[in-house]
């Protein structure tokens, strides 16, 4: 049997997960009928605090940190991350925590910085995202027995809670969307190499490519940057066969190909036509508006939010899904030149 957990308990009495968690750890800021009640319906579900969870409660900061390896001019263009922000300190704040954020330029000062907060205690726990091909920071979170939870992955990882992600339904029903418009030769301008999403993303892409006869895909590499983005578009653009359709890693470099169509010789969607991994406002006010794939980034980051504080308050939390991607089609797709 699923040991019963603080939200659980919290379902089954109708209040907060921080009341039950007042009054599982004898604090205040519960009335004495509440703490009663609690305790006997987490006694009568055969509720057990694990030893990590004990020997943390006396001792929190309250405080929850994520440390994003962005340049601070990415960010400030990229709304997936101030989507999962928000997200994630809305959900915080109701529980009283707060959200610490630090930038990193590389590797290495990510590492530091989550040896230095958990020896600090600074932080009771981590979200962590962007899983790279070979990424250290599992290994040394498991070691520092930092509470941690993982978004978007493709699988489960041993000790870390995953909110899983999986590319291959969205990636299909966007070749379905573009093949049903003619188009036969796509683009893929794929985020950085590193990352462990860009490699699913390109796999998933040619294994839906070669599921439907006489498609091609052609990739080149971005870094989700607006230069980046016209970059790799000039190089798709400047092959014997161009392709009539490009997907674009996210949504800032595909807005940037809509902007910057007349300088790369092409008519958005006559010539080219342009989707997006991601959607935001940015691909609903740009003309044309930008067809891309809806999904819920604050819903996503509030789920991670809540199975961290699950897991700092008992030891465990299960993994979870992200929310499933809706293909919005817009103007920026269209059938493709000749059909």
């Amino acid at each position: 049997m699923k040991r019963p957990t603080i939200i659980d308990i919290a379902r089954e009495v109708g209040v907060s997960k921080a009341a039950v968690s007042y009054a599982l750890n004898g604090r205040a800021g519960v009335s004495p009928q509440t703490r009663e009640r609690i305790l006997d319906v987490a006694a009568a579900m055969g509720w057990r605090a694990s030893s990590a969870a004990r020997a943390l409660s006396n001792d929190r900061a309250a405080n929850i940190g994520i440390v994003l390896a962005r340049s601070p001019e990415v960010l400030r263009t990229e709304p997936f991350f101030m989507q999962m922000l928000a997200g994630l300190e809305q959900t915080l704040s109701a529980e009283g925590f707060s959200l610490q954020l630090a930038l990193a330029a590389d590797t290495g000062t990510e590492l530091d910085t989550y040896r230095r907060w958990w020896a600090e205690r600074r932080v009771d726990g981590v979200v962590l995202t962007d899983l790279r091909v070979s990424d250290p920071r599992p290994e040394l979170l498991r070691e520092l027995g930092t509470p941690a939870v993982f978004f978007g992955t493709a699988g489960p990882m041993p000790g870390i809670p995953v909110l899983r992600a999986d590319e291959d339904e969205a990636i299909r029903s966007a070749i379905t969307h573009l093949a049903e418009l003619g188009h036969r030769r796509i683009g893929h301008v794929q985020g950085p190499a590193d990352l462990q999403h860009t490699v699913r993303r390109a796999d998933a892409l040619r294994r839906a490519v070669g599921e439907t006869p006489g498609l091609s895909v052609h990739h080149a590499s971005g870094d989700y940057t607006e230069e980046g983005g016209v970059r790799a578009t000039r190089r798709l653009l400047s092959a014997p066969n161009p392709p009539t359709a490009v997907i674009y890693d996210n949504d800032v470099m595909a807005v940037a190909t809509v902007v910057h169509a007349e300088e790369l010789g092409v008519r958005v969607p006559a010539d080219l036509s342009v989707l997006a991994w991601d959607d935001s406002m940015l691909c609903q006010v740009v003309r044309p508006a930008i067809t891309a794939f809806a999904h819920s980034v604050v819903v996503d980051s509030a789920t991670a939010a809540r199975m961290l504080l699950e897991l700092i308050e008992t030891g465990s939390a299960d993994d979870g899904e992200l929310s499933p991607r809706k293909l919005m089609p817009r103007g920026s797709t269209a059938p493709a030149p000749g059909n």
